[in-house]
């Protein structure tokens, strides 16, 4: 079962409502590349500090337009069910997720000095402040929000309440930065304990529809489980899972792990492309990139192993390899793929958002995919970073970094930054350089429990 989204645009550009505090720069010739990965790094994270909603500080889903209208069509591929909606937002619309990525990259921004620690400690205050007051439901939050009122925002006509997944994305953000500010002051004490009851309400387990068959995308108070979207694998929601069965309140079972995400059709590969053999997954080729990036923005992959003898290490590089590998071999010669200009992954597009990947390759390259593949492919990522920085910065490089995706064959370089695929790029080049977010993330009992649970093995965990 996939979840697609196709998005297109109009309106006005959007300017931030906030005093810049972190000045941007121009692409910078002859930087070292311990210093481009600085700038870039910092560059990015502006998307989450200065450009995040004034009266909640989440991160908005997309920054470039007053009005953007989103066109939704569900489809149920067992049954081939669709469920069309339409809906037109303002800038008031914020991502769960994306803030859940937004709070990882303002650890990253603490531990390199560009914001304060006390000043970020405040804007996380005023997150799960408004959080605790905002719509939820069973403590699961909705995909998108009003960052003005906290209201949920529909996502689709079935898809008005409850997104699990996403809910995932935030905590891992939220658990990781009580881990962080794990100090004495009265504000990170006052802040660890909004986190932890914000953790402990969460009834992940309500989405199993009291049963251990599947665990489902998304609940509605009007449509209950109706939308029927159970999370199969391989995509980029293992970290739900093991965060449902971390918790201490609410958990799954490891059976409902099993029989929804293991002995799913879509979780085993075993097939070779390019002659990289890849474990996990139903898309020919791997599907896009965020597959591999999402989860390990907190999970460590490497040393990680489960009790069905998949290694993650193997199948976050391999997926990354023969993206890589398809761009280079380039089947539809679209202009510009090569060794230094790669990854396809879900982004904007000159036809909206699409969920690019060999299987729907548009000639469209989104830079997070490359530049959120770094711990897997270090040396490749930095080949592409140059190109993007250097060679296209004219194009793509912006006060938000880079732009989110561009097509050289139809001359099209698109003028948006998404919350999702902003985050990744701050997070996932430290993970590279510092390894500060496995670091913190691994060592939470929370998560030991939940990696415990269902039946991992890694080198963080303590016996």
């Amino acid at each position: 079962m996939r979840k697609t989204l196709i998005v297109v645009l109009c309106g006005a550009t959007l300017v931030a409502r906030s005093q810049t505090t972190i000045a941007p720069v121009g692409v910078i010739k002859g930087l070292s590349d311990s210093a481009l990965l600085d700038v870039v790094q910092r560059q990015t994270f502006r998307y989450f500090w200065d450009f995040a909603h004034p009266v909640s500080g989440l991160a908005r889903e997309r920054d470039n337009t007053v009005k953007a209208e989103y066109y939704w069509d569900y489809i149920n591929e067992a049954d081939g069910d669709p469920n069309f909606s339409r809906h037109t937002f303002g800038p008031e619309a914020c991502a769960i997720g994306g803030t859940g990525f937004g709070i990882l990259s303002t650890i990253v921004a603490v531990q390199r000095h560009w914001i304060g620690r006390d000043t970020a400690l405040r804007r996380l205050v005023k997150i799960v402040d408004f959080l605790t007051k905002a719509d939820c439901y069973h403590g699961i939050y909705p995909h998108f929000m009003n960052g003005a009122t906290g209201k949920t925002i529909p996502f689709g006509r079935l898809d008005d309440g409850a997104d699990i997944v996403e809910t995932s994305y935030l905590m891992m953000g939220l658990l990781c930065a009580r881990e962080y500010f794990a100090g004495n002051p009265p504000l990170e004490i006052y802040f660890r304990n909004r986190v932890t009851a914000m953790w402990q309400y969460a009834d992940w387990n309500w989405h199993s529809k009291g049963d251990n068959k599947h665990l489902y995308w998304h609940w509605s108070p009007a449509n209950d489980f109706d939308m029927n979207f159970p999370i199969y694998g391989w995509n980029e929601a293992l970290i739900t899972y093991i965060l449902s069965a971390a918790s201490s309140t609410h958990p799954i079972s490891k059976e409902l792990y099993e029989n929804s995400w293991v002995h799913s059709a879509s979780w085993r590969n075993g097939k070779s492309y390019y002659g990289i053999t890849l474990p996990l997954g139903n898309f020919d080729y791997g599907g896009p990139l965020f597959f591999e990036q999402y989860t390990f923005m907190g999970i460590d992959p490497n040393g990680l192993k489960d009790d069905q003898g998949i290694d993650y290490a193997e199948q976050t590089k391999a997926h990354t390899l023969i993206n890589r590998a398809y761009c280079i071999d380039n089947p539809k010669k679209f202009k510009g793929y090569g060794a230094n200009c790669w990854g396809l992954t879900a982004g904007d597009s000159y036809i909206g958002y699409v969920a690019h990947c060999p299987q729907d390759d548009r000639s469209v390259i989104q830079p997070t995919a490359a530049l959120s593949s770094f711990p897997y492919t270090p040396e490749f990522s930095m080949q592409a970073l140059k190109h993007f920085y250097y060679d296209l910065g004219d194009k793509l490089w912006g006060p938000y970094g880079f732009a989110d995706g561009f097509s050289e064959t139809r001359n099209w370089y698109a003028k948006t930054h998404l919350a999702i695929d902003e985050g990744p790029v701050v997070v996932m080049i430290e993970n590279y350089r510092s390894g500060l977010i496995w670091n913190l993330f691994m060592q939470i009992p929370d998560v030991q429990r939940g990696l415990h649970n269902l039946g991992f093995t890694s080198l963080h965990l303590k016996n």
